[in-house]
């Protein structure tokens, strides 16, 4: 009975800020969790808007031709368009949410009376040691985003990094892996990639250059060659990897006793490596029935001989 005056005074008295206190606290909590939902429903539907613009993009890029006739392919790469914006959602999901609860926190402290001034030096100070002891980490994590934002490349997608060129196997945030032609697996960190050549996105060319001994009658060869070619490009196994009807470049080479032709074929991503060993394969047959000399080079012991024996 000796307390009881005393703690219902208190209780008097501090009635009113701690009914204001608990509201204000109550309002902040329900205030951080609205505003993380809000962010969270315009980060999806950034993220859906994102894989929408994409498939426009691609679409006006490749034009119906490759929309047709893409296939599987083509669901496969409006996938992993929607796995990355996923991934991009829950990056800045996660984020966000640790940046408004842990203001939330910080501002509920100082409604309960303790001093946060403390603690935001403490994170200041904390942040600027992270800031300055891992840049190539923030570097990393940045150019991560905007290579999944921007859609680069992908994994299955054949690459050109600099020094490692090959076929990516896994995307992080933080680093590449490239698997190269002789089975070396590179470990490329996402912030030293300056400049990316991506061999499977959208479309490809084969290129073919084919050279035609210096005598052979050009145009007559050329007949020959798109003859061949469209022959090729009717075949069943290769009209569905082939998006336009492959062509005739023209004359790009005189020298060394040889007329180069360059042929050109615009195929599915990926399939440009295999369709121009199988093409450079029937050309040949072709050439061979013509008739057709394919050149080689002229060495000079050859013509020494032929001078030694005039």
């Amino acid at each position: 009975m000796i307390m009881a005056n005393p703690v219902g005074d208190w209780f008097s008295e501090n009635s009113s800020g701690l009914i204001s206190g608990t509201l204000n606290i109550a309002i902040i909590i329900v205030v951080a969790l609205v505003l993380r939902a809000v962010v969270g429903r315009v980060i999806d539907q950034l993220a859906r808007r994102m894989v929408k613009s994409r498939e426009r993009l691609t679409k006006s890029k490749v034009a119906s031709r490759i929309v047709k006739q893409a296939g599987p392919d083509a669901v496969s790469r409006t996938e992993r368009q929607r796995q990355r914006a996923e991934t991009i959602a829950s990056v800045l999901k996660s984020i966000s949410t640790f940046l408004i609860l842990g203001i939330a926190f910080v501002t509920v402290l100082s409604q309960v009376g303790i001093n946060i001034g403390p603690i935001i030096a403490s994170a200041g100070v904390v942040g600027l040691a992270i800031g300055f002891g891992a840049q190539s980490l923030v570097q990393d994590f940045l150019a991560g985003m905007f290579m999944m934002m921007e859609d680069q490349y992908g994994v299955g997608d054949v690459v050109d990094v600099g020094d490692a060129v090959g076929t990516v196997e896994a995307v992080t945030l933080r680093i590449t892996k490239i698997r190269d032609l002789d089975g070396g697996l590179w470990h490329v960190r996402n912030g030293e990639i300056m400049r990316v050549c991506n061999m499977n996105q959208d479309w490809a060319n084969a290129v073919i250059e084919l050279p035609l001994d210096y005598s052979v009658d050009v145009d007559h060869a050329q007949d020959i060659i798109q003859r061949s070619i469209d022959e090729f490009a009717q075949e069943q196994r290769n009209a569905a990897k082939i998006l336009e009807q492959p062509s005739i470049a023209g004359v790009v080479g005189i020298g060394n006793g040889a007329v180069t032709v360059r042929i050109m074929v615009t195929t599915q991503p990926g399939e440009q490596w295999a369709l121009g060993r199988a093409l450079r394969a029937h050309l040949k047959g072709s050439l061979d029935q013509a008739g057709i000399r394919v050149a080689h080079p002229v060495l000079p012991t050859e013509g020494a001989g032929a001078a030694r024996q005039g």
